[in-house]
């Protein structure tokens, strides 16, 4: 069973991305692993009008290869950069617990049903480069 999960949202909720076949932690050491797997998240899901509500779900996380050497051609440098990424997800929508009446109480977020160590796209991961 593949699954995953860590990125950010429009709704700025982080979410942690990873894949492996099945990632049983009580397997492995979270220090030491390198690659991308399925691993449980939980965040506050919050919207203006609305009280927040705790959701649990599945969310990529992970360590993904990465490396830079120098080149004597511009830019000056070869990069490969991947990291622990969506490949495959569901949306689950929930409703938000007191909302005032002209706010939708609905709430939609990314359940990952796999993932894996890619190219980060901004349209599903907060990218950050150092």
């Amino acid at each position: 069973m593949n699954r995953c999960g860590v990125t950010l949202v429009s709704v700025h909720i982080l979410v942690l991305t990873l894949c492996v076949n099945t990632l049983a932690t009580s397997n492995i050491s979270l220090r030491t692993f390198i690659g991308c797997a399925v691993r449980e998240f939980t965040f506050l899901a919050k919207k203006p009008g609305c009280k927040g509500l705790r959701v649990t779900t599945d969310a990529c996380w992970g360590r993904c290869e990465t490396w830079e050497k120098p080149v004597l051609d511009p830019p000056y440098i070869e990069a490969y950069h991947r990291v622990c990424t969506y490949n495959e997800t569901k949306l689950v929508t929930i409703k938000l617990p007191n909302c005032v009446p002209d706010v939708d109480p609905s709430f939609t977020y990314p359940v990952a049903i796999r993932c894996d160590c890619g190219i980060c796209s901004t349209s599903t991961t907060e990218c950050e480069t150092i």
